[in-house]
């Protein structure tokens, strides 16, 4: 019998063994920490290449400039600010549009995967239409949106809506229909009502696949708003490199990846912590 159907009837029960301790670690939030002396090593060991490349002369500064000069680079531009901003402005451009498409992705896919997950009506009606918009690209929507909204800061948040919505919903569902039966089945033997069921077992049980779907959602989202900028955009991390790349800046062109690749390494680095923090259960039950 599926979850809607056991949650309707309070009962469905499938039979499960007991849990087993858990004996990997592997991607599991509190590991985070675990293994940073490797990272480190990483890290120093490209920076080194990166330098004696340039140094000997292996790489070419026309296509990736020498560390030192991307250094210097950011420097300037940190005092003296890119096109009217500074570096700061622009990094925050990039971070309001994303935290404000992002939010309301969360906002309306959590709640529709929820529904789907919990009615067969809701999900018989939205499942062609989800089915149907999660394959396509969220940069296949630029024109479309610069048609609705123009070039201005809603066109943006709007494309970083799309790209969080699909994939919130599917998580949401996915963490639904993962619930085991039978802890739905305890809840209702011990006296729960259907909201207790809902705020007590479905929705505890949904927030690690939901996490998850958060932090593939973020990815998504930064990824399309650095791409939306390079298209039509006066401010942003993604903007910076569209210009630079016209005029042949190379140094500032790496800087802006380089950029980008640290601020999304951040937010996933962030939102593990917060998900170690909020759902401590995860991978244990």
């Amino acid at each position: 019998m599926s979850l809607i159907k056991s949650f309707k009837h309070y009962s469905g029960l499938s039979k499960s063994g007991i849990n087993n301790q858990k004996t990997s670690t592997f991607g599991d939030t509190e590991a985070i920490g675990k293994g940073r002396f490797w990272s480190i090593v990483s890290v120093i060991t490209l920076a080194i290449v990166w330098h004696f490349g340039s140094t000997l002369g292996y790489i070419n500064p026309i296509f990736w400039p020498a560390p030192s000069t991307v250094w210097q680079q950011f420097i300037s531009i940190s005092q003296d600010g890119y096109r009217g901003f500074t570096l700061w402005e622009h990094i925050w451009a990039s971070l309001y549009r994303i935290l404000i498409g992002f939010s309301l992705g969360c906002l309306v896919g959590i709640p529709l995967g929820f529904a789907m997950g919990l009615s067969e009506k809701v999900r018989g009606w939205f499942d062609p239409i989800v089915e149907f918009f999660r394959p396509i690209p969220p940069l296949a929507f630029i024109p479309l949106v610069i048609i609705w909204s123009g070039i201005g800061e809603r066109s943006k948040i709007l494309l970083i809506f799309f790209a969080a919505l699909w994939i919130m919903v599917i998580a949401a569902r996915a963490g639904v229909s993962s619930i085991k039966l039978n802890k739905i089945h305890a809840a209702h033997s011990l006296g729960a009502n259907k909201r207790q069921i809902l705020q007590h077992v479905i929705l505890p049980n949904s927030l690690p696949e939901i996490f998850t779907g958060m932090r593939v959602a973020m990815g998504v989202c930064w990824g399309t708003v650095v791409a939306a900028e390079l298209v039509a955009a006066n401010s942003g991390v993604g903007y910076m490199i569209m210009v630079a790349s016209k005029f042949l800046a190379t140094d500032i062109v790496v800087l802006g990846v380089i950029i980008v690749g640290l601020i999304g390494y951040s937010i996933d680095i962030i939102m593990r912590k917060i998900e170690a923090k909020l759902v401590p259960w995860k991978g244990k039950s």
